[in-house]
């Protein structure tokens, strides 16, 4: 149950703003929604309100927004609130709109985060956390430390400093230090051999001492919270494609594909650690649906905006009978990959 409810609520949430988006830009362009369902297949609650019926259905994963005259051939009662008599723009700008909702949300949750305040590691040379039985212990580095140099080489930040003990493994560096009362002494230090895995899942020796950096609380203003929300969002969008491109190519493993198994367990650990780490992960999941429905995937949002810009291309819409092929095809990929995350996520279960 400790996982269940965090998750539900979670993707309750996101489906809430996808579906949100759809609903809002619909009714501004003149659209009519028969139906908005946060959930699919049978209805457990609903209530008809105005021309719309709110719907709670029964398998939380996903959402829709019925539109009047969604489809081409569909009969309608008012054909100037017709989805297809619309122009393209409003067409398009109407299936787009979930995703972007999904992504400006994220922006607008990292913003409050930021506002909060965020834990991050110091880029100074200060020294955090040190692990017993590392060379750094033994050496009698300590807590509060201050790295000035490595073999005469000054360095001013963490970065530097990882990127020679890194390249030095099983080699004897000699460390200046400051000591927390003020005193400069050297250290002989000789970095421990360690085998570690890299971002592509490739194994990799590299030196350790056994330090972590100082862990800050910064908190920003609303205004450059804001701008960070937007950068972050943008890092995590290019790191995601990134990721995607690197699975396409082999890069990384098909292993690492999580469904919503993996989701729910997530979630119920992160609401554990507290609220921050909670929204912070409802952020990177909303980023991770709003990318997954622009993909050009028929049934998808994705699919239905590459059809739009075709139809502005040929200025003409596509044919019925192109857009049903396209859609079966689009629904088996859609399958397939859905059980292959799920399969990834009881394998993953089973392992640990």
């Amino acid at each position: 149950m400790e996982t269940i409810i965090p998750a539900v609520i979670l993707l309750g949430m996101l489906i809430l703003v996808h579906e949100l988006g759809h609903f809002f830009v619909a009714k501004k362009s003149g659209v009519g929604v028969k139906k908005f369902s946060l959930g699919f297949g049978p209805k457990i609650i609903g209530k008809k309100i105005g021309e719309t019926e709110y719907l709670i259905s029964l398998v939380p994963l996903g959402g829709y927004v019925k539109l009047e005259g969604e489809e081409p051939d569909e009969a309608v009662t008012d054909p100037e609130r017709s989805f297809s008599n619309k122009p393209v723009s409003k067409r398009l700008a109407i299936v787009s709109a979930g995703p972007i909702f999904n992504l400006l949300f994220s922006v607008a949750i990292l913003a409050i985060v930021f506002m909060t305040g965020v834990k991050v590691p110091s880029d100074s040379t200060v020294v955090g956390n040190v692990k017993k039985g590392f060379p750094a212990e033994v050496s009698g580095l300590n807590k509060g430390d201050t790295i000035i140099e490595i073999d005469g080489k000054k360095v001013d930040t963490w970065h530097q400093m990882a990127e020679i003990i890194h390249k030095k493994p099983n080699t004897e560096l000699i460390f200046k230090i400051k000591k927390v009362g003020g005193a400069v002494v050297d250290l002989k230090i000789t970095p421990k051999a360690e085998t570690v895995k890299d971002v592509f899942g490739k194994n990799q020796d590299i030196g350790l001492i056994g330090i972590e950096p100082m862990i800050i609380l910064e908190r920003y203003n609303p205004v450059i919270a804001i701008a960070k929300g937007f950068e972050r969002t943008w890092d995590i969008i290019y790191l995601t494609f990134w990721a995607i491109e690197k699975l396409i190519i082999g890069d990384i493993s098909s292993k690492n594909i999580g469904g919503p198994i993996l989701i729910f367990q997530k979630a119920g650990e992160f609401a554990n650690e507290g609220f921050l780490p909670y929204v912070s992960f409802a952020a990177l999941i909303s980023i991770n649906l709003g990318i997954l429905n622009l993909l050009p995937i028929p049934v998808l949002d994705g699919g239905h905006i590459f059809f739009f810009l075709i139809e502005i291309i040929r200025k003409k819409p596509v044919s019925i009978r192109a857009r049903e092929i396209a859609q079966q095809v689009g629904i088996f990929i859609l399958v397939s990959l859905m059980l292959f995350a799920f399969y990834n996520d009881i394998m993953r279960f089973f392992e640990q």
